[in-house]
């Protein structure tokens, strides 16, 4: 498969590939400035938990690099208004307020703007690598689970472009693949925003990984005709219980597939596990634009002047969850 930097460090500026883009172009833009950071996030140019937590280091220590004075509490105060703009640009994955407050953390022990400008920096590339090499061995964990000759369900987009990594639930699916199992993905769209049949189909075809695209309603005729031997999905934030925050349709699949009786995982780093909410009835749910309902690639495709309800996840709760596949390997579900 051929390298993708989803989101690349360059010393004084961050690098991300367009998501919004492909697959039709593989465009890659740079961020000068948080702010620019924060519209990448909202608007989806960079998404996927552990991605969106990682570009949100890079943009909080970048914001932290602008800043102009040496007055470290001077410093502190704009920096926490830089932070605070950046964790407020999606409410549900856990991965970015986990980068937020780390790098916090770091501020608040800093003794002089220098300092507190270099360490912010490197706890940024720290998570980066800390991310990488968690979804490498996400990967290596789950494979095991498939079997030659499996079928697996997948949805939405949990690739490196998701990552930054190997992948989470895709990377599982490619590395069973590079092994040399003899596998079958079925991959859903993932309407509104099609990131199933856009970006995964992307990365499936570059790793020459054996898949069929389906829509999301086709899932449960699938299930229940015995052409899934399991499904793996990523997590946006799983809450103490287990109870798991997934693009939405998450929860449908899940349900159909505990009637058919299909293991049904979630594969996500620790850094995606939530210990501070006890269940997902905490876990707040993004709301996001009708526009993304009404429209497809630019075309209104409903009526004028309709209502429109556009949550971005759903939330499965842990007794439809087989198990979890993180870094530190499998853990059964509560």
């Amino acid at each position: 498969m051929n390298e993708t930097k989803p989101v690349e460090w360059l010393g004084d500026r961050l690098m991300i590939i367009d998501q919004t883009r492909l697959p039709q172009h593989e465009s890659y833009i740079e961020l000068a400035d948080h702010y620019q950071v924060a519209e990448a996030i909202k608007s989806l140019k960079v998404r996927g938990a552990p991605a969106i937590g990682v570009a949100a280091a890079y943009g909080i220590a970048l914001g932290a690099l602008k800043i102009d004075s040496r007055d470290l509490t001077e410093f502190r105060d704009q920096y926490r208004a830089i932070a605070a703009e950046i964790a407020a640009t999606r409410p549900t994955a856990r991965n970015l307020f986990m980068a937020a407050e780390r790098l916090n953390a770091v501020a608040d022990k800093a003794r002089d703007v220098i300092a507190a400008k270099e360490a912010l920096v490197a706890e940024a590339e720290k998570i980066h690598c800390e991310e990488i090499e968690s979804t490498r061995r996400i990967a290596e964990y789950g494979a095991a689970l498939i079997k030659d000759g499996d079928t697996v369900l997948t949805h939405c987009n949990t690739g490196p472009l998701a990552t930054t990594g190997r992948g989470t639930a895709l990377g599982v699916i490619i590395e069973a693949h590079r092994q040399g199992k003899r596998i079958q993905v079925l991959t859903t769209e993932t309407r509104p925003l099609c990131q199933g049949a856009r970006l995964t189909t992307w990365e499936l075809k570059k790793a020459h990984v054996p898949f069929r695209l389906i829509t999301d309603s086709m899932a449960g005729h699938f299930l229940k005709e015995a052409r899934v031997d399991l499904v793996i999905t990523g997590a946006d934030r799983i809450a103490r219980n287990g109870d798991t925050a997934n693009k939405i349709g998450t929860y449908g699949i899940a349900v159909l597939a505990r009637e058919n009786k299909v293991p049904f995982y979630i594969a996500a780093p620790s850094t995606t596990f939530d210990d501070r909410i006890a269940t997902g009835e905490e876990i707040v749910i993004e709301e996001r634009s009708p526009d993304e309902v009404t429209h497809q690639a630019g075309k209104r495709v409903a009526p004028e002047g309709i209502e429109v309800c556009n949550p971005a996840f759903d939330v499965t709760p842990a007794r439809y969850i087989t198990g979890f596949i993180t870094e530190t390997g499998i853990r059964k579900s509560a």
